[in-house]
C-alpha cells in the first residue's frame, strides 16, 4: 500500500524517567481515519525524550516505506516538535544522533510539518506507548533469571502472557524479542572473480554469482519465518535479493543505507594496482577508518549509514527475522556493531561470495552474532 500525504502521530514514555520506556507510532491517511501503520517498542531503560524521539523515528520510517511523499507529524512533546521545527537547539548528548537520524528521515520527503497537539489528541500513539512498555513487564523476570544464576535453556517461570518475548543467551543480559538480520552477501560478479575494488559500479552477476543467489535462495526458503528481505540497490545484491524474496514469497525492500564503500578512483582497481597508483594514501587508508578512498568515501562514513539503516531496520521490523542483502563492509560493519568491536575486524574478517552471517539486535539495545561466512549451502 502507498499514500502520497500522511499523517504521523507518534509518542513515548519513561515509568521513571529514566525507566522502563516504550514508544508508539501511527500512520494515518490524510482523512485521518484509516490507520495505514502503527509502530510500538519497548526500549528498556530510556528516558521520556529519548522514547519520544525513537516514536518519531519509528513514525517517519513507517511513512517512508509506505511511499508517502508529504507527512504531516502531530506530537505532544512540545520539546521534540520545537527542536524538529528548528526553533530550538538539541543540547543534550543522548538526543543529538536521534534529531540527526530523524533529519535523514525528513530529507527523504517531499515536505515535512511538525505541529504540537495536546495529550488527549494524541491518544491513539499514547496507547501503543503503553503497550509496548506494559509488554516490557518481562524484562525484570529475565533479569533475575540471570543474576539467580539460570543457565541459557533452562526453563524459567514467568507470568501469564499473551506472548513470551524471545530472549539473548543468559549470559548476555539482553531482554526483549531481537530483530534478527539473516547477512546475505550477494553472488559472484566478473570484478570479484579479479578480486577488484567494487563499490558503486553495477555489474551483474556471473552464470555462477546467479546460481550461488539461487542456492542461498533455497537453503532460505526452508528455514523459513522470514519477513521480508531487504537489498543494497546496487544490481548485484538486487538480483541475489530478488531470488530470495521470490523463493520466500514476501516483500523485497531497497535500503541505500545498505550499499556497498564509494572506493572512487580506485574502483576497479586490485589492491596492488590501487596500492601502486597512490602508495602513502592506501597506507593511510588500511590503517584510519576516517580516510576516505580518492573521490569516494572512509569507512567511518560507511559505518554512519549503516548504523541508520540497522535502525530503521530495528524500527521497521520489531522483533522479525529479516534478510539484508548486501556487500562485504556493511556487512562487516554491522557484525561491527553487534559485537561492540573497533574497525580492525574490517581488515582481519574473511567473508565468501553469497555467504551468509546471523546478528540480532535487541530492544534494550543489547546485541549477539549468532553466525559467520556460512557457505555450506553452495
Amino acid at each position: 500500500m502507498s499514500a502520497h500525504e500522511v499523517i504521523v502521530e507518534a509518542d513515548g514514555g519513561s515509568r521513571g524517567n529514566p525507566g522502563p520506556a516504550g514508544y508508539g507510532a501511527v500512520v494515518f491517511a490524510d482523512d485521518h481515519v484509516r490507520v495505514l501503520a502503527e509502530r510500538k517498542e519497548f526500549l528498556g531503560v530510556a528516558t521520556n525524550n529519548v522514547a519520544e524521539y525513537r516514536g518519531l523515528l519509528a513514525g517517519l520510517a513507517a511513512a517512508a516505506e509506505l511511499g508517502a511523499r508529504v507527512v504531516a507529524v502531530r506530537m505532544d512533546s512540545k520539546l521534540v516538535v520545537e527542536q524538529m521545527a528548528g526553533r530550538w537547539k538539541v543540547k543534550h548528548p543522548a538526543m543529538i544522533p536521534l534529531a540527526e537520524q530523524a533529519r535523514a528521515l525528513v530529507a527523504g520527503f517531499d515536505r515535512v510539518s511538525f505541529s504540537w497537539i495536546p495529550r488527549a489528541e494524541n491518544s491513539h500513539a499514547d496507547r501503543l506507548a503503553n503497550e509496548a512498555m506494559d509488554d516490557g513487564a518481562l524484562t525484570g523476570v529475565v533479569r533475575e533469571a540471570v543474576s539467580a544464576g539460570y543457565a541459557a535453556g533452562d526453563e524459567v517461570p514467568v507470568p501469564k502472557m499473551t506472548s513470551t518475548p524471545k530472549t539473548a543467551p543468559g549470559w548476555t543480559g539482553a531482554v526483549g524479542k531481537p530483530t534478527r538480520l539473516l547477512l546475505l552477501r550477494h553472488g559472484q560478479t566478473a570484478l570479484s572473480v579479479e578480486r577488484r575494488y567494487s563499490g558503486r559500479g553495477n555489474p551483474p552477476l556471473t552464470d555462477l554469482g546467479r546460481e550461488q543467489a539461487e542456492r542461498a535462495a533455497k537453503m532460505l526458503a526452508a528455514k523459513g519465518d522470514i519477513a521480508a528481505v531487504v537489498s543494497s540497490p546496487l544490481q548485484r545484491a538486487r538480483s541475489t535479493a530478488e531470488a530470495a524474496a521470490t523463493a520466500l514469497d514476501v516483500p523485497l525492500r531497497v535500503l541505500d543505507g545498505l550499499t556497498e564503500t564509494d572506493f572512487g578512483d580506485w574502483e576497479g582497481l586490485t589492491f596492488a594496482e590501487a596500492a601502486q597508483r597512490d602508495p602513502q594514501l592506501h597506507r593511510d587508508w588500511l590503517g584510519d577508518p576516517s580516510i576516505p578512498a580518492p573521490g569516494g568515501e572512509s569507512f567511518d562514513q560507511v559505518r554512519e549509514r549503516v548504523e541508520g539503516a540497522r535502525r530503521d531496520l530495528v524500527a521497521l521490523y520489531p522483533g522479525e527475522n529479516i534478510v539484508a542483502v548486501s556487500h562485504v563492509t556493511p556487512i562487516k560493519t554491522l557484525l561491527q556493531l553487534a559485537l561492540g568491536v573497533g574497525p580492525s575486524l574490517l581488515y582481519r574478517l574473511h567473508l565468501d561470495l553469497a555467504s551468509l552471517c546471523i546478528a540480532e539486535f535487541y530492544p534494550d539495545g543489547g546485541a549477539s552474532v549468532r553466525l559467520v561466512n556460512d557457505t555450506s549451502y553452495l
